[in-house]
C-alpha cells in the first residue's frame, strides 16, 4: 500500500533514518547528558560523541567533551604532547603542509594524499555495499583512499575506482582480473591485528545472496580466510606474491598489511625486500564488535611499541625512506595520528573510527547479520537503507576536515610547518603510566 507516494517499507526507512539523524545531532549537545552504557575504556562516550559532532559539524567539539583520548591508561591515552611555550608556535596564518608520499621507492607510481591517512579495509559482508560507497565517496573528494578489504570488489565502487585499494587475503574472495587492473594500489593481507594467527571469518547469517555471489561462495555458509596464505613461506616466496600482483598490474603500488608480532621489525624489513612500497602494522586496538577479545587483547604487539620498533630497525638498515610505513589498528582521533606519526609512522589507516562517524555506538553486534541497528556493519536489505551513502560521505568529509585542522593545531604548537617533521620525533612526547587523563586537553 502506497500513502504519499510511498511503500509502507519506505515511510518506516524514513522514519528511522528522521530519529537516527536527530539523534546523532542531539546527544552530542549534551542537551540530555551523557548516555547511560555507551562506550569503553578505550572509545569512551565522550569520544563517540565528539566523532558525531566532529562528522556534524567538521569541528571539534566547543563544549565539555573530551575528544582527543580515551581513559584506559595505556597506549595512546598515556601519551602527551610537550607543546612549545605560545611565543614558538607556528602563527595561524602560515600554512601547515599535511601531505604524505605513498611510494619512496625511486621506480613506479608516485601517489601523494592531502592528508597522513587513508580508509582500512572493510570488506563487503562485514559491512554493507552503501557503507564501501561512502568511504570512497569522500575518498575521492579528499584525494585519498579507502579499501575493499578481502570481501571483492562491488560494482558500484567503479566509478571511483583512482580512489579505491583492492584487497588480497588468503581467502581470495572476489579477486578477478578486472578487479586487479582497477586498482591504483593493491593490498596483501597477511594477518590483521585484531585477530593475528586465525585468519578471516564471517559468519553464515552475514553470508547473504549478494554477499556469497561478490565472493563467489554458497549463501549463509560461514566463510573463513586461512591464518597463512599456504604459498607464502619466506621472504623470495613474499616477492614471487607481490611480482605476480605487478605482472598483473604493473602501475599498481603493492602494500603489505601484516599484524604485530614480537619480530614485526624482520617481518617489516622481509616486506622492503620483496617489493612492497607500503608497509601497514596493525595493532591489537583495532577490530570491530567481530573480533574475539581474547585475540585482541592477548596476541598482537602494542600498536606504540611495534611503530617505533619498525622504524628504528628500518633506520638502522637504511632504508627507511625508502618504504612508507602506515599504522592502524585502534586510530581514533587527530591526537592518536600524530602520536603515531611521533612513534615513527609515515601515516595511519582508519576503520572503526570511520564508522562511529557514520553512528556507530561499539555496541560490538557486528558478527550478527540484524545486529547492527544503524545499517553499518550488515548487508540486510532493510536495515542496509537507513544509510544513504551520499549523507555518509558527507559525514566523513567534515570528520576528515576536523582531524586535519586539529593535526595543523598540534604541529604549529610543536613549531612544525610540515607533517613529515614530526615523523619519529618521539622526543615530543610524555608518557605518564596509568593515568588516562594525562593533561592532552590542557596544553592545547
Amino acid at each position: 500500500m502506497k500513502l504519499n507516494g510511498k511503500t509502507t517499507e519506505e515511510r518506516i526507512i524514513e522514519k528511522h533514518q528522521e530519529a537516527l539523524h536527530h539523534g546523532f545531532h542531539t546527544w552530542p549537545s549534551l542537551v540530555f547528558g551523557r548516555p547511560p552504557a555507551l562506550g569503553d575504556a578505550r572509545w569512551t562516550s565522550d569520544l563517540i560523541l565528539s566523532t558525531w559532532m566532529q562528522a556534524e559539524t567538521g569541528n571539534p567539539p566547543d563544549n565539555d567533551l573530551e575528544y582527543r583520548i580515551g581513559c584506559s591508561g595505556g597506549g595512546f591515552d598515556a601519551l602527551a604532547f610537550k607543546y612549545l611555550p605560545r611565543e614558538q608556535w607556528i602563527p595561524e596564518q602560515e600554512v601547515v603542509d599535511t601531505s604524505i608520499l605513498l611510494n619512496r621507492r625511486p621506480y613506479d607510481r608516485h601517489i601523494s594524499i592531502p592528508i597522513p591517512w587513508y580508509g582500512g579495509g572493510m570488506s563487503y559482508g562485514s559491512v554493507g555495499e552503501q557503507i564501501m560507497l561512502a568511504r570512497a565517496k569522500a575518498a575521492r573528494q579528499w584525494g585519498t583512499f579507502t579499501s575493499t578489504g578481502e570481501g571483492g570488489y562491488p560494482e558500484s565502487l567503479a566509478p571511483y575506482a583512482e580512489h579505491v585499494i583492492t584487497q588480497v587475503a588468503t581467502g581470495m574472495f572476489g579477486v578477478r582480473e578486472e578487479t586487479i587492473l582497477r586498482a591504483p594500489i593493491i593490498e596483501f593481507k597477511y594477518a590483521q591485528g585484531a585477530k593475528p594467527g586465525l585468519g578471516g571469518h564471517l559468519l553464515g547469517d552475514k553470508s547473504t545472496t549478494a554477499v556469497a555471489k561478490m565472493r563467489e561462495s554458497v549463501p549463509w555458509v560461514s566463510l573463513f580466510s586461512p591464518f597463512p596464505f599456504h604459498s607464502v613461506y619466506s621472504v623470495e616466496d613474499h616477492k614471487k606474491h607481490i611480482d605476480w600482483m605487478k605482472t598483473v598490474h604493473p602501475d599498481a603500488l603493492m602494500a603489505v598489511k601484516v599484524s604485530t608480532p614480537v619480530d614485526v621489525d624482520m617481518v617489516a624489513m622481509g616486506s622492503y625486500y620483496a617489493g612492497a612500497h607500503i608497509i601497514e602494522i596493525d595493532g591489537g586496538y583495532g577490530g570491530t564488535g567481530a573480533a574475539p577479545e581474547i585475540a585482541k587483547k592477548n596476541i598482537a604487539m602494542p600498536i606504540e611499541l611495534a611503530i617505533p620498533k619498525v622504524h628504528r630497525y628500518l633506520l638502522s638498515e637504511g632504508i627507511r625512506d625508502e618504504v612508507v610505513l602506515m599504522a592502524s589498528g585502534g586510530i581514533r582521533t587527530a591526537d592518536d595520528i600524530a602520536k603515531a606519526i611521533a612513534l615513527g609512522a609515515d601515516g595511519c589507516i582508519l576503520g572503526t573510527a570511520e564508522l562511529v562517524a557514520l553512528g556507530c555506538t561499539r555496541c560490538s553486534n557486528c558478527e550478527r547479520g540484524r545486529g547492527c541497528p544503524f545499517g553499518l556493519t550488515t548487508t540486510d536489505p532493510q536495515l542496509s537503507q537507513l544509510v544513504d551513502s551520499d549523507w555518509g560521505a558527507e559525514r566523513l568529509c567534515r570528520f576528515y576536515t576536523s582531524l586535519q585542522r586539529q593535526l595543523r593545531t598540534i604541529l604549529r604548537h610543536l613549531g612544525l610547518r610540515n607533517v613529515l617533521e614530526l615523523r619519529g620525533r618521539m622526543d615530543v612526547l610524555s608518557y605518564s603510566r596509568g593515568d588516562g587523563q594525562n593533561g592532552s586537553r590542557a596544553t592545547h
